[in-house]
This record gives structure tokens, sequence and C-alpha cells, in this order.
């Protein structure tokens, strides 16, 4: 709606996981180096934990997608199934296989095989879970119990959680997979350098040839959105939206503090 007046190729601040406007912060990228470490290194699990809206979505995208370039196998479960044949289907479809059978043992005979393949073919097989927090606490047992597939000296999979802030209470109260995850970071909100930062990147990467948003409006958004990206982006793309019906070049604060009366 706005993209002509401002001259951009794309919506700069849209609440969609895409990688290509993944914003490499400091914690970002350990995040990011934690998940690839543990798959590189056959841990076996890892888990990544953070507040709503701070990227972790994004993160396991741009995950999946480096592993992928490296020739890894990979199962990405954004929705996890609550039940246990459910979830190893899931789980085996993402791997491309077809025709499932609702037996839970002949799954995990075709998932077991697969991963062998893998691994005779020098292939990673990493099942990446989103959302972790949701699954119960048989289907926790369930993804707890694929860490038993192993060779003599390795994990045939990595399984990587993916979840909210209660994903860690909850593996914590399971001792036998909390004690198996080998590789964990909790990710925070960024601090108003990093907003700041995250904020011209993606102008950036949408077209923009200058920052649009004075430093006074940064700070207003730093502190209405307590560095989460994602009340960043819905602060920023409803100003660009204003400023472009009052036909103003630049965002100030007082634009700022109207979007953020309009959102409360």
């Amino acid at each position: 709606m706005y993209l002509d007046y401002w001259g951009l190729k794309r919506f700069p601040f849209d609440n969609v996981a895409d990688p290509s406007f993944f914003y490499l912060s400091e914690s970002h990228e350990e995040a990011l180096s934690r998940l690839l470490y543990a798959s590189k290194m056959m841990k076996g699990a890892a888990m990544l934990t953070g507040d709503i809206g701070c990227g972790k979505t994004l993160i396991g995208k741009v995950y999946m997608k480096k592993l992928m370039e490296g020739g890894s196998t990979v199962s990405l479960l954004t929705n996890p199934p609550l039940g246990q044949v459910e979830f190893l289907q899931e789980i085996l479809y993402q791997l491309d296989a077809r025709d499932l059978p609702d037996s839970k043992t002949k799954l995990l005979q075709i998932l077991n095989k697969k991963m062998i393949q893998n691994m005779e073919q020098n292939e990673e097989t990493v099942i990446i879970i989103d959302e972790a927090q949701v699954l119960n606490e048989e289907t926790f047992e369930e993804a707890r119990l694929l860490l038993n597939f192993q060779s003599n000296d390795r994990f045939l999979l990595t399984l990587v959680l993916i979840g909210q802030s209660e994903l860690k209470v909850k593996i914590r109260q399971m001792k036998q997979f909390d004690q198996r995850i080998a590789i964990r970071y909790h990710l925070n909100p960024f601090p108003f350098l990093d907003t700041t930062k995250y904020i011209m990147f993606r102008e950036k990467k949408a077209g923009f040839a200058n920052n649009v948003f004075t430093t006074p409006a940064i700070k207003k958004i730093y502190e209405y959105s307590e560095g989460v990206p994602r009340r960043i982006n819905s602060v920023c793309d409803l100003c660009l939206l204003i400023a472009f019906t009052k036909k103003r070049k630049f965002i100030d604060s007082g634009i700022i503090e109207s979007v953020i009366d309009e959102l409360e």
C-alpha cells in the first residue's frame, strides 16, 4: 500500500519469519552458532528458548537453511502433533517418507532405517520441533526416546527443541530429558543499540536509501517494544503507513506516540 510512496521493493516490517530479513545480533548469532555446533558435533539434543516474538522461529528457519545447504536431511515440525503416532508420522513425512503405517513399531523401524541410510551417505539427520512447549508429556517422552537411536559411537539424529520460556520449565521437570539436552540457549529481546541497528537493517533490505526514523522516534519504539522484534515490526509498519497518509518523509516521535496509543 505504501511501497511506491517510500520507493520500496518489499514491506520492511512484515511479521513473518523470512530468512532474508534475518538480523544477526550478537545474541542471534550465538543462538545459531550453538545449534549448528550441536548438529555438527552430533551432540544429540539442543534447546532454544525465548520470550514470544524474539525471533526463535526465524532462527530455526535460518538454521534449517544452513543445514540443508550443508547436505543434512531435516524434518521441521512447526505445529507438532500431540499424539505419539501422529508425531512420528509427521517426522517421517517431513523426511519425505510416504504411505506411512499407523503402527508405532513400524514407524520407528522406518525412521531407524532412514537415519542409517543417511549416516551411510554422510548426511546428518536433524529433527527440529518448533513451539515444542505445546507437546504433552507422552509426546515429550516419545521425543526423548528418539535419542536412543545411536550407532556405536554417535547419535543417529540431532533433536532440536524450540519454544517459549515455559519449555525450559517443562524440560526441567523431566529429569531424564533435561540431562540429555547437551546444548541450550535462551534468546532475550534486543538492547537499544540492536533495536536501532535492526530497524536500519530492515529498512535497507526493503530498499530504503536512508533511515527515516529519527533518534527520538527509535527511543520511543524501544521503550514500547522493550526490544522484542515482533513488537518493533508492528510499530514500524504502522508508522510507515501513517507517514504515507500524512505525506511525511521522516517519522518522528509524534507519529510514534500516535501509533502506540492506537496499538494500546
